[in-house]
Parts: structure tokens; C-alpha cells; sequence
């Protein structure tokens, strides 16, 4: 029609967010590959890789509105800080090649267990409050990698079956919201735990 004007052609936004979520889950399941890879070999740079990888996750759980797992990747944050001290702190004290250990004391066996139940209890509550796609699995998932990433930061041999555990509940929680570059990333993580068990054991040496 003449002196119309042609509107021009846009993308809609929720298609924009989605590929800015998608590029983000890619961009954590590649993060997420090399920190397995450093925590197995226990390098320090591994604390550096879970501050990119923790924020990129904690931003795509939250656009899921899956916030017991949002809040987890927020805390790997402040842990990797506590982390990387103490892991330069021991790594001084084994031979080249080594993976400095410590011993898992009982009483932090006891309140590990009292705290994954109540945590869970508790947190389940509060999640389905807020309207959390899977308030039961979200909850039990996050207050044992809560307690997982503790007891890495600390060098326990036991934290690898925690994670075990703790990613096979997650790749349950991805493929029941649906996202599956997270599912397989904690595949990945799974697999991984269960090698990295064997080979700390192996290589391990008390501090």
C-alpha cells in the first residue's frame, strides 16, 4: 500500500532468553566438565572454575525458578573462597603428584546426618511455599551438596559418595524440569565421582 511503512521484524523476547539460557547451560556443562577434571587431580584451580561454573548455574535455576539449587550454586561461591585457602594450605604438606587428605571425624559424620534431615525437611517445606517445580527432590539435592561441598573443602575421601548421591538426585531434577544439557552435565558428574573416589583412595596421603 502506498506510504505505508513496513514494521520491522523482531525477535520475540522469550526466544532471546531462551537462547541466552541455553548458551548458559552450555557454557556450565563445559565449565562443569574442567572442574571434575581439576577436583580429581585436587588443583587448586578447580575453586577458581566453580566461581564461573556456580554462576552460571545459580542464573539458570533461577529462570526455572528452581530455588533450593539457585541458592546452592550461590554458596559454592563463598566456599571456593574457603576452599582454595585451605587446599594451597595442605597441598604444601604431600609429595608432587599427591592428594592431600583428612580424616572424616565421627562428630562431623553425626551432624552431617542430622543436618541433611532436618535441612531437607525444613527446605522442602519452604520450596513448595514458593512454588518450586520439585520441592522434595530440589531440597534433598541442595542441603547434601551444601554438606558435600563442605566436606571437599575440607579434603574427606567420603565427600566423593555424597556426590554420588547427591548428582544422581540432580540429573533426576533436570530431566523432570526439563533441562538437559544440565541432566547431562550431572551425568557426567556422577560418573566422575565414582572415579575420582578410586583415585583419591589410591593417591591419597593423610595430613
Amino acid at each position: 500500500m502506498s506510504g505505508s511503512r513496513r514494521v520491522p521484524d523482531t525477535v520475540p523476547s522469550f526466544l532471546i532468553m531462551e537462547t541466552v539460557i541455553q548458551a548458559i547451560e552450555i557454557f556450565a556443562a563445559v565449565t562443569g566438565v574442567l572442574y571434575v577434571l581439576l577436583e580429581i587431580l585436587q588443583k587448586n584451580a578447580m575453586w577458581v572454575i566453580g566461581i564461573l561454573t556456580g554462576a552460571a548455574c545459580a542464573f539458570s535455576f533461577a529462570v526455572q525458578h528452581v530455588w533450593a539449587s539457585m541458592g546452592l550454586n550461590i554458596y559454592y561461591l563463598a566456599v571456593s573462597v574457603i576452599g582454595l585457602y585451605k587446599w594451597r594450605k595442605d597441598s604444601v604438606e604431600v609429595g608432587e603428584g599427591e592428594i592431600h587428605l583428612r580424616k572424616l571425624p565421627s562428630s562431623v559424620m553425626a551432624w552431617s546426618a542430622v543436618a541433611f534431615v532436618l535441612g531437607s525437611l525444613a527446605l522442602t517445606w519452604v520450596l513448595r511455599k514458593t512454588g518450586d517445580a520439585a520441592p522434595l527432590l530440589d531440597a534433598s539435592a541442595a542441603v547434601l551438596s551444601v554438606i558435600a561441598t563442605w566436606w571437599l573443602a575440607q579434603s574427606y575421601l567420603r565427600q566423593w559418595i555424597l556426590w554420588i548421591v547427591a548428582d544422581i538426585m540432580s540429573t533426576a531434577l533436570c530431566l523432570q524440569t526439563g533441562q538437559w544439557w544440565m541432566a547431562g552435565l550431572y551425568m557426567v558428574y556422577s560418573a566422575s565421582a565414582v572415579y575420582g573416589y578410586f583415585h583419591w583412595k589410591k593417591k591419597g596421603q593423610f595430613v
